[in-house]
């Protein structure tokens, strides 16, 4: 017997809360059924689930390999019925649009925007991730569509160019480096220029801190990483207190950047230019928005180029 959707959701809300009395709270059900349910999930799957004592409940190795399953199922059914009620109003549905923090800050809204223009019957759910999440959560079918940079593993992807960036760094106007070359507009620096200084990153997790580790490496110096942060804008604003160079996409950093003061550098090495690719999952249910999408931003990045 298959166990039901509001047994899960309740097996759920016990396991984050560690407590059946605060998870029937939050189901609005009273503690008795609430016992009953478990009781009856715990037959259906002939183990245990939870260690019950005057504290609460803990899992059991069981419900510890459960509870990620569960999640899964519910985020599924969720999803579902947003979909069933987009076509019940006339939509056809809603794609999920996975893509990182480069391309959200320069090209993607505008292509996602003139996309929904043109097809606004198409619901666009975006988050913003770091490249490899986008990877695992397109084969784990969390989300439709990606854009990634280019270096990330895509086995068991269908992937397509998209549209490139550039790393640069980013100096307060007082850095030599600004100064040096203030008569000219966006001058390249190679990136050996900044290696002596303290720099100011994103967290190692993100493909563009491995690039440039790796580079760094390469020209046989360390990273005088002093900072590292999670967003472009709190880069910037360690900028601008002082703190370092620091080092991002070109295009993100000139738009955050040039409002601080701050002065934005580009690199000229032929490596920190990044590809973007748009990313699916192979051998995916035919689904007509979903190639619209694809097609669209191919043709955006084709116009570009």
């Amino acid at each position: 017997m298959l166990p039901d959707i509001d047994s899960l959701a309740l097996f759920v809300r016990a396991a984050e809360l560690r407590s059946l009395t605060k998870a029937a709270d939050a189901s609005h059900i009273g503690l008795a059924a609430a016992s009953r349910r478990m009781a009856l999930l715990e037959h259906s799957f002939r183990t245990t689930l939870f260690e019950r004592s005057p504290r609460g409940v803990e899992l059991t190795p069981a419900g510890a390999s459960l509870l990620p399953h569960a999640r899964a199922l519910l985020v599924e059914i969720n999803q579902m019925q947003a979909d069933m009620r987009d076509h019940a109003a006339g939509s056809k549905g809603a794609l999920r649009v996975l893509a990182n923090t480069s391309v959200i800050t320069e090209a993607l809204p505008d292509d996602l925007a003139s996309f929904a223009q043109a097809n606004p019957d198409v619901r666009l759910i975006v988050s913003e991730r770091w490249s490899e999440e986008i990877v695992r959560a397109l084969l784990a079918a969390e989300g439709d569509i990606g854009i990634v940079v280019e270096g990330v593993a895509t086995d068991g992807l269908d992937t397509w160019p998209y549209r490139t960036d550039r790393l640069a760094a980013v100096l307060r106007s007082d850095h030599p480096l600004a100064l040096a070359s203030a008569r000219e507009t966006h001058p390249a620096l190679a990136f050996e220029q900044v290696l002596d200084d303290d720099l100011i990153a994103l967290e190692s997790n993100s493909s563009m801190m491995r690039l440039l580790a790796q580079q760094a490496v390469i020209a046989e110096k360390t990273l005088q990483l002093r900072v590292q942060v999670r967003s472009f804008e709190a880069v910037c604003r360690m900028v601008q207190a002082g703190l370092g160079t620091g080092l991002l996409p070109f295009h993100a950093a000139l738009a955050l950047g040039t409002a601080m003061g701050l002065v934005v550098r580009p690199l000229v090495d032929d490596w920190a230019e990044r590809r973007m690719l748009i990313c699916v999952k192979q051998h995916r249910p035919t689904n007509t928005s979903l190639s619209l999408l694809i097609r669209h931003l191919s043709q955006a990045s084709e116009r570009a180029s």
